[in-house]
């Protein structure tokens, strides 16, 4: 839903980022900008905000050697960054606490988001029950069909689900929506939304409200392994759990940055949801970022056995890293996710969510590539539970194909 280019040059990365959006949006946007960099000055907030993570989050998360799955890789250790045992089951609660805490501050009192596989959605409905405020969400009806347990959580936490059912019915049409309630509604709504994607500052907030992962985990590798990894792997939707677990270490040259897109089935438009690999630069949700399009500018369908990854755009932060060479971007298909969700599941008793499956799949070849001695680490960016209906349904199709 891309809008009239207003303030571009705001929050660049590179030469992506940027603020193209209506002229309704113009004055929300520079509001929150300025309630956010007053909120990250005042010591009460970042007090507030780091005991709720603390005390209702479960912070820090685990730092968990994975010997049976590194065995199978061959190579390097594995290790896993346990984001799956934070509350709500996802990295998503980071950001939502800590957005709902910066919408109380600003005298919000109804709170809308957009969701994908619905762990954003989770964590916002949590969050929102958390501090008492109105809670609804943007869901695409095909995800919703996927993540049928999800879709109770938020109703069981208080949220009101809107299901979706123009385009693709999935993440990208759901995001239409919550952005259309917000233009008409802006005055008393704020919009927690779940990427680092978006006009500015949403990257830039989000980012820093997940960067809490790659911080305890800088931390935790030099305490447990004497110094920094050699890798850093995380999969690649919109990009947050990502971006928090990269932007720590993005100024340690010896650590490698490896982000795994969505394969899907192919590599022909439509099939995948790469478009970091396969997209170009272009305009969508109101910030510039590689995005997945034919010659006219159209937005492309995009296909991931991940409800989590069925995204045509990516964070314009990381399509500043891509080009600058800072971070690699590879593709998992959902054949590799599938058998990694397995893996994992059989070899450390950890049943991932298929979105962290495509890392999962990533890690485990490049740990091949490398000496035994080296140390390579996974963002586990979220659990299973979600996952498991979808998965069998997958699992059993593809095994009565085989």
């Amino acid at each position: 839903m891309a809008g009239i280019p207003t303030s571009r040059d705001a929050g660049r990365f590179g030469a992506f980022g940027g603020r193209y959006v209506p002229e309704t949006l113009v004055a929300a946007l520079e509001a929150l900008e300025a309630a956010w960099n007053d909120a990250r000055a005042d010591p009460e907030f970042n007090a507030e905000l780091n005991a709720c993570l603390r005390d209702f989050v479960g912070r820090p998360t685990a730092f968990t050697a994975a010997p049976r799955l590194s065995a199978l890789a061959g190579g390097a250790m594995i290790w896993l960054k346990r984001e799956d045992l934070a509350h709500t089951g996802a990295h998503k609660i980071n950001n939502t606490v800590g957005q709902v805490l910066l919408a109380k501050r600003m005298g919000k009192k109804r709170i809308i988001a957009e969701t994908g596989a619905g762990q954003h959605g989770v964590a916002t409905a949590t969050a929102c029950a958390r501090y008492g405020l109105t809670c609804e969400v943007y869901m695409g009806s095909e995800d919703a069909r996927r993540q049928s347990l999800n879709v109770f959580r938020m109703k069981l936490l208080g949220a009101q689900v809107h299901e979706v059912n123009s385009g693709s019915r999935t993440l990208k049409d759901a995001t239409n929506e919550a952005m259309r309630d917000w233009m008409g509604s802006v005055g008393e709504t704020h919009y927690i939304l779940g990427s680092v994607v978006g006009p500015h500052p949403f990257p830039t907030i989000v980012r820093e409200l997940q960067s809490v992962i790659g911080v305890e985990c800088r931390a935790q590798c030099l305490e447990v392994l004497g110094g920094l990894p050699d890798v850093v792997v995380a999969c690649v939707g919109g990009g947050s759990n990502a971006a928090g677990i990269f932007a720590p270490f993005v100024t340690d040259a010896s650590v490698r940055l490896i982000g795994v897109e969505a394969g899907g089935r192919g590599d022909e438009p439509g099939q995948h949801a790469a478009p970091l690999s396969f997209g170009s630069p272009g305009i969508l949700h109101g910030s510039l970022s590689y995005v997945l399009q034919d010659p006219e500018g159209q937005t492309s369908n995009v296909h991931s056995c991940s409800a989590g990854l069925d995204y045509p755009g990516v964070g314009p932060e990381h399509a500043h890293w891509k080009d600058s060479g800072r971070v690699t971007y590879e593709t998992v298909d959902d054949r590799e996710a599938l058998e990694a969700f397995q893996t994992l599941s059989r070899l450390e008793g950890i049943i991932p969510a298929l979105e962290t499956a495509h890392a999962i799949s990533a890690a485990i070849r490049l740990a091949g590539q490398l000496s035994s001695d080296a140390h390579l680490v996974l963002n586990c960016s979220g659990r299973g539970d979600k996952d498991v209906q979808e998965a069998m349904r997958l699992l059993e199709a593809r095994d009565k194909n085989a």
